[in-house]
């Protein structure tokens, strides 16, 4: 239990129901769709188009989605693959040939075909309980009448003004001369309210077809994009077969490649080697370990993780317990390793997580994302729709499993999880943060099964991350700075990250008490509801 004397907040508990998201007015849509009898795919979609207008520097209809569902007296959840292709005419050959480099950031070429929508209304069709149309009511709501810019939201739009001020459709939207939107602001997005009241009335055709497609596609070939209307027809989101390790007695389940999942997975098995090191999990001896981890898993990440339709990705290597053991062999003591191969893939950062548990105990783990903040900083105008930069998963390095190809899905952050016992569901969770994610995923079941931690106070914990691109690890300011100092010593090159690493939300049912407990992370504006 906390410190009742000391800020922070408490676990929320609840019999019928639970819902967590990182805004208020999206655990408030989810929770209202919940009492009116709508099941955990309703809430969670509910809350997702709000999060779509209320959080537009983290995620967009014009995002991707992965989804873990588990339907009340099932044994495995449910997967959904809602991530995008790149356009069948777009290739790293094609781009090298045209003098780039690198895939550029603000740039048609940063965005695969957003395929969420298609996520979303296969999600509906197959699980829900209740009309689409029903569900984006809230979201039509607060992007006609407009809501008002949360601290963490405005903290987000403050940090990428640069990026906005690159398209001049998305600073008209959100700029005020030519500054950010404030924290307590009322925006409106009438163009967004439009293209929702369109997918509300035709399903994934009003997305995917029509105007909506046509403003899309005008603002990507008016900036020399190859996407074409054949590329928007072939946006599909699959169903796929979610991948599982045994972790303290529960089987931790996770999306398969070409999602990090995986690594989440490798890094748990790696942490079941690896001692506690006394009651604190923020002592010097685990935080150095953690770290090794970290910089071992990822590295591998580097090297294969990829589209497996278009490579063969060694999945049952990596879950392998004798894999885990062999790396954390490879960790020193009381030094950081000095050398990994370097990574060649670029960095990523913006998503929303929503998780709910509906009075059924079925349960929905839902992530959404544009990318980097602001996706790719392209806005098609007559739709409203924001554009990720899903494409920026892809290098251009001949022979490398993650080379951009036609058709093909990038290395994708977003992993969903869903926790299970004896076959039951125990909890549902998720973190954010673009490549923290499989690290943080690690880092909070960790703190909550190894240490005892509550649900929230798992996710209040200070911070840490290695960078996977270079030799530095970034520390949470609330990490003591004597810590950090030993830290040096041992080779690790810390710094104080610039922003909260991360954010997180997990439910978790007590099967022996039915009562259902949530956290919700401080780092956002967000918070768990329930009744």
């Amino acid at each position: 239990m906390r410190d009742l004397q000391q800020p922070g907040r408490s676990p929320v508990y609840a019999s019928n129901a639970m819902v967590s998201t990182s805004h208020p007015l999206s655990t408030s849509a989810a929770l209202d769709v919940l009492k009116k009898g709508g099941n955990a795919v309703d809430a969670a979609l509910a809350a997702v188009s709000v999060q779509c207008v209320v959080e537009p520097a983290s995620t967009s209809v014009g995002g991707d989605c992965f989804c873990l569902y588990s339907p009340a007296g099932s044994k495995q959840p449910i997967a959904i693959n809602g991530s995008g292709r790149a356009p069948k005419k777009l290739s790293a050959d094609w781009l090298l040939k045209n003098g780039y480099d690198a895939i550029p950031h603000q740039s048609p070429h940063s965005v695969t075909l957003p395929t969420a929508v298609d996520a979303w209304v296969r999600l509906n069709k197959d699980y829900g309980s209740k009309p689409l149309g029903d569900l984006l009511e809230y979201a039509i709501g607060y992007a006609a009448d407009g809501y008002p810019v949360g601290q963490r939201v405005a903290f987000d739009f403050e940090n990428t003004l640069e990026l906005i001020k690159g398209d001049q459709d998305l600073s008209d939207l959100f700029l005020i001369n030519g500054k950010t939107l404030p924290s307590g602001f009322r925006h409106k997005q009438p163009n967004l309210a439009k293209t929702l009241r369109e997918i509300a009335k035709k399903g994934r055709e009003g997305f995917f077809s029509g105007w909506v497609a046509d403003d899309i596609l005008k603002k990507l070939n008016g900036l020399g994009g190859l996407h074409e209307k054949e590329d928007f027809d072939a946006a599909i989101a699959d169903y796929v077969t979610p991948i599982s390790t045994d972790f303290r007695g529960h089987k931790i389940w996770q999306c398969p490649p070409n999602g990090q999942g995986v690594i989440a997975l490798l890094l748990l098995n790696m942490m079941s080697e690896i001692d506690c090191f006394g009651s604190d999990p923020l002592t010097l001896e685990r935080i150095h370990y953690e770290i090794e981890a970290g910089r071992l898993a990822y590295r591998d990440r580097s090297v294969c993780l990829a589209d497996p339709e278009f490579s063969q990705v060694p999945v049952e290597h990596l879950l392998s317990k004798a894999y885990a053991k062999e790396l954390v062999s490879q960790i020193k003591e009381d030094k950081a390793l000095s050398e990994l191969p370097p990574s060649s893939l670029p960095r990523h950062s913006s998503t929303v997580y929503i998780t709910v548990i509906d009075q059924q105990r079925n349960a929905c783990s839902l992530i959404n994302t544009v990318y980097n903040s602001f996706g790719s900083g392209l806005l098609a105008p007559d739709s409203g729709v924001l554009l990720h930069n899903r494409g920026k998963g892809f290098v251009l390095e001949e022979g490398h499993p993650n080379r951009l190809e036609p058709g093909k899905r990038p290395l994708h952050t977003i992993i969903p999880s869903i926790v299970t016992k004896d076959d039951d569901v125990v909890m549902s969770y998720g973190v954010m943060g673009g490549e923290y994610q499989a690290f943080g995923h690690m880092q909070f079941l960790t703190r909550y099964f190894d240490y005892n931690l509550d649900i929230q106070m798992a996710q209040d914990l200070p911070r840490f991350f290695p960078d996977p691109f270079s030799d530095e690890v970034d520390l949470e300011t609330s990490i003591p700075e004597s810590i950090q100092q030993k830290l040096n010593a041992m080779g690790h090159k810390t710094k104080r990250a610039k922003i909260p690493i991360g954010g997180s939300q997990a439910i978790a049912l007590n099967r022996t008490t039915d009562i259902l407990t949530a956290g919700s992370d401080p780092r956002k504006d967000g918070m768990a509801a329930g009744f």
